[in-house]
């Protein structure tokens, strides 16, 4: 049996925050690594998250493949591109972190308050983080697709993947503390610089 994927995975507790800011390569391996995570469901349902997960990071990744030792931080790579017109990898960076911080909230609110179902879990979070970004109508389909979020024992049975949930609970507490760093700490750079609103 193959170990189960948060044993595997690029956690975001492992993402070096040094002097400089943020390790991009590090975070973008974390973030791909969440967006694989939705693939263990099987379904569409995570498809709108996954896909703005997708070319958000690759909006990032392509500024830092192009500029390298210049975007060796997520503060670097933005600073850098500040001085320039277009700033489509900063724009990229404002809305991950903002979908980021609905699913490390999401996940959040489902480990704290494990009465709840998912898709309760994951409105409240999208309420607080995402809600004021988006149109009525993506209002409505996010709506939508919250609902048929799967139950919270299929959702933790999928991740755990007949893996120890205690294990499982260990290592996705760890995870979330690391992205909330990393999602409070970016929020902060961005508000501050007039770089973006998360």
């Amino acid at each position: 049996m193959s170990q189960p994927y948060f044993e595997t995975v690029k956690s975001f507790a492992d993402v070096p925050i040094v002097e400089d800011g943020v390790e991009t390569v590090a975070f973008l391996e974390a973030s791909d690594g969440l967006v694989s995570m939705f693939d263990l469901f099987g379904s569409a349902i995570f498809g709108f998250v996954q896909d703005d997960l997708r070319s958000n990071i690759s909006g990032v990744r392509g500024r830092y493949t192009s500029t390298g030792e210049s975007s060796t931080t997520l503060e670097k790579l933005v600073i850098v591109e500040s001085k320039e017109q277009h700033r489509h990898a900063t724009g990229c960076l404002v809305r991950l972190m903002r979908g980021l911080a609905f699913t490390c909230q999401a996940l959040q609110n489902a480990l704290n308050d494990r009465r709840s179902e998912l898709h309760v879990c994951f409105k409240r979070s999208y309420d607080v983080t995402l809600r004021q970004h988006h149109s009525f109508i993506i209002r409505s389909v996010v709506t939508v697709a919250i609902r048929h979020v799967p139950r919270r024992p299929d959702f933790f049975n999928r991740i755990a993947q007949g893996g120890s949930h205690e294990k499982l609970d260990e290592e996705l507490q760890k995870w979330l503390a690391g992205l909330d760093t990393i999602v409070k700490h970016m929020k902060n750079f961005l508000e501050q610089g007039g770089h973006g609103r998360v």
